[in-house]
């Protein structure tokens, strides 16, 4: 499979696309996508970002690191957000590979602890990040697993 991945503040021209292509992943108002991809386009500060994973035109994996994803533990910061592989492109490993490129892109923006919210057990530990604590997402009723990553 024939991939890149590259971050949104690097390719300004599909800003636009990724935006409308998270929020049809996740159902997150579009707006607050685009205001957050302008917000990476002024390289003030490393967070927020947004990354996609592109073969030819098509984006078929993502994700993005905001202050915070939604929940109750604003200390916890940031965070990894919205990670989506497209269904047909699954266990190719393209989430594993946007997870590392992440870290090491945050990494060299100074910053080398990251935070994961997820329902998920299991997965992200095969790419280096421990389950931290549980924690209480914006409207939900059951607690979420909280991952951190150390670089």
């Amino acid at each position: 499979m024939d991939y890149k991945i590259i971050r949104v503040a690097d390719r300004p021209e599909i800003k636009e696309e990724a935006a409308q292509w998270f929020h049809e992943k996740w159902g997150v108002p579009l707006t607050a996508y685009l205001e957050s991809m302008e917000e990476s386009l002024t390289g003030k500060e490393p967070v927020p970002q947004w990354y996609a994973a592109v073969e030819g035109d098509r984006i078929i994996g993502g994700l993005g690191v905001i202050e915070n994803d939604f929940h109750d533990r604003k200390d916890l910061a940031p965070n990894v957000c919205a990670v989506y592989t497209e269904e047909d492109k699954r266990e190719n490993g393209i989430a594993g590979a946007l997870l590392e490129y992440v870290c090491a892109d945050m990494k060299k923006r100074g910053i080398d602890t990251l935070y994961l919210l997820t329902d998920h057990d299991s997965f992200y530990e095969r790419y280096n990040w421990e389950f931290f604590c549980m924690a209480q997402g914006d409207g939900e009723e059951k607690l979420s697993r909280m991952y951190v990553h150390r670089a």
